[in-house]
């Protein structure tokens, strides 16, 4: 009998049959508050009528175009789309599949761009799990661990990450500076380095917001030093923080943009966008492959920016993300050491009394409050931070749903 690969641990006991809004509907008949969102995919709702109608109707017409051999119209539309909402400076866009493809094409571009071999990464970054975007990885072994050698050239600075070093935001961002400018003095020379990798938020590295100085400091570094600035939007971006990109907060622009997940409410398709003459640096044959710009993915892509503007829903993620915050953080008890949070991106990281990482019961919490009926994830080095990623379209009544079952979780875990 085949089955699936035993390596594969799901997060949850559930087996879902249908999804609707913010809810999954298991076969057993259970129905559940979701705020995994497929790790932050289904932004617009399980099976938003919108999308669902468009991929439908695409589906009669053509499903799979192949964009090196054929135009389309539904990437066409798209890319029409991507130009109203990225900034205004990023015109080219390529189309893959998955996050990982998108972080190696954005690699690749970077390195043809300037010719140069060295890349820097922040610690605690999440940037895939395929050869390069592994070994950019550093949000947990457990990423990239058993397949050695890696790929050279990575070099790796610190995230500001204040509740890690017991600092305030001012002495982390100090330090990562600091450290960033050791790092080219002594590890990889500015003029070797091509690109800053870095996300706005870091994800699996355990829910932790960046700042306006750290990044203005990345972008004031890199035009200083011909470096690419590619910021990973693969998590953060169409609305999850409560600004179309997570960029937006810090008030700076990326030369190369990695996008994925929530762009197309569940549909596989990813992309970088840059400037025109930036891309056009790219070798013949580096971009390419068979499933990049399917038609259906690019129809619900096209859909899902639409229902997003239409809905303000980006608006409506930095007003239930404000209010899902400072829920979790009024309701953190002694074994909650710090709650943080940008837009519908929130996580409340467990300690041991001696202010140790508590992975048993961030484990034991994710696990209750699945029983209790609420889906939750965890993330973070240690895998001790619970993280909560509801759907764009979360209701007030929703996040307070949620709220309630996490206290009694609290309560008694």
């Amino acid at each position: 009998m085949t089955r699936l690969s035993p390596i594969l641990k799901q997060a949850t006991p559930v087996t879902v049959e249908r999804g609707e809004g913010c809810y999954l509907h298991s076969t057993d008949g259970r129905r559940y508050l979701d705020f995994t969102a497929g790790i932050g995919v289904t932004s617009t709702g399980h099976c938003h009528p919108r999308v669902v109608e468009a991929a439908q109707a695409q589906v009669g017409k053509l499903i799979h175009g192949q964009y090196t051999t054929v135009m389309h119209k539904p990437m066409l539309e798209l890319i029409d789309k991507l130009g109203e909402v990225l900034p205004e400076t990023l015109d080219s866009v390529f189309f893959a599949n998955s996050g990982s493809e998108a972080v190696e094409a954005a690699l690749r571009l970077a390195r043809q761009a300037t010719g140069r071999p060295n890349v820097v990464v922040f610690h605690g970054g999440f940037h895939g799990r395929t050869v390069a975007a592994a070994s950019m990885t550093t949000s947990g072994t457990r990423f990239s661990a058993g397949f050695s050698p890696l790929m050279a050239g990575v070099h790796v600075a610190p995230f500001p990450t204040p509740y890690r070093w017991g600092w305030s935001v001012e002495e982390a961002t100090d330090f990562a500076l600091r450290e960033l400018d050791y790092l080219f003095a002594t590890i990889s020379s500015p003029q070797e380095t091509a690109a800053f990798i870095v996300e706005p938020m870091l994800g699996e590295g355990g829910y932790v917001p960046g700042n306006t100085r750290f990044f203005e400091g990345l972008r004031e570094r890199a035009d200083k030093h011909g470096i690419v600035l590619v910021i990973d939007e693969i998590q953060t971006g169409f609305g999850r923080t409560g600004k179309f990109f997570g960029h937006e907060h810090f008030g700076i622009t990326p030369d190369v943009m990695t996008i994925a997940k929530g762009l197309a409410s569940g549909f596989p398709i990813s992309g970088i966008a840059a400037r025109e003459e930036l891309m056009a640096k790219a070798w013949p044959g580096s971009q390419g492959g068979t499933y990049g710009g399917n038609a259906v993915a690019c129809a619900a892509a096209s859909a899902t920016i639409d229902v997003i503007r239409d809905e303000g829903l980006v608006d409506n993620a930095a007003e239930r993300g404000a209010e899902l915050l400072a829920g979790v953080t009024k309701l953190a008890t002694d074994a909650v050491g710090d709650t943080r949070g940008l837009g519908l991106l929130v996580g409340s990281e467990f300690v041991a009394a001696d202010g140790k990482p508590d992975s048993a019961r961030a484990a034991a919490a994710q696990k209750l409050a699945a029983e209790k009926g609420l889906l939750l994830l965890m993330c973070g080095a240690y895998m001790n931070t619970v993280r909560m990623i509801p759907p764009l379209i979360v209701t007030s009544e929703q996040i307070d749903e949620g709220l309630r079952i996490w206290e009694e979780v609290l309560a008694e875990i």
